[in-house]
């Protein structure tokens, strides 16, 4: 955020939010990423602008083909300062459909890769999903897991505790129940 905030870098974050439908897609998330890149960049502004124009000053809507070629143009410029690109909790899309959400998700990241754009850093987060595994894996020279991370763990034990020692229906348990509840739920969590 330093580096985004003293204009050395730009910065889009993006969260796949489980609870909202709307934040699922790739439809979703290429213009918030362009518009996240465009807001403190002129040149960025300019390209995204141009996309705007094409499409009748805003009264069509750009297909997803026409929003990634414009993010493209945007990686491509010259003289590029870094570039990071989060996407946060890539799991909580879909993967049931007939044409799923998360698939053509992985199949963007995988056309962000291959680019090879010098400049650009890419961070995906999501729970061990086999298909994300699958399409990730060759894909990252510098893969973190912290699901089995023991730090992770304790970490989410920690909260749990907090939680259930600090909610008022809860202090009235007993404290063989409470530490049932922290038992189980810091299990189950998953590294989550």
């Amino acid at each position: 955020m330093a580096l985004r905030d003293a204009g050395l870098a730009s910065m889009a974050y993006f969260y796949f939010d489980f609870r909202d439908v709307n934040k699922q897609s790739l439809h979703n998330l290429l213009p918030s990423l362009l518009c996240q890149l465009s807001a403190r960049s002129d040149p960025f502004y300019d390209i995204l602008s141009r996309l705007y124009s094409a499409h009748n000053h805003g009264e069509q809507q750009p297909d997803d083909h026409a929003m990634m070629e414009c993010l493209k143009e945007m990686l491509s410029l010259e003289a590029q300062k870094p570039i990071y690109i989060i996407m946060d909790a890539l799991d909580d899309c879909p993967n049931t459909t007939v044409n799923p959400p998360r698939e053509r998700l992985l199949n963007f990241v995988d056309g962000l890769i291959r680019l090879q754009s010098p400049n650009l850093h890419i961070c995906v987060t999501s729970r061990l999903e086999h298909d994300i595994q699958v399409v990730l894996e060759h894909l990252t020279p510098h893969p973190v897991t912290l699901h089995d991370e023991r730090g992770q763990k304790q970490d989410i034990t920690d909260y749990v505790t907090s939680f259930v020692y600090s909610n008022e229906r809860m202090r009235r348990w007993r404290r063989a129940d409470k530490d049932l509840v922290i038992e189980t739920l810091s299990k189950r969590a998953d590294g989550m």
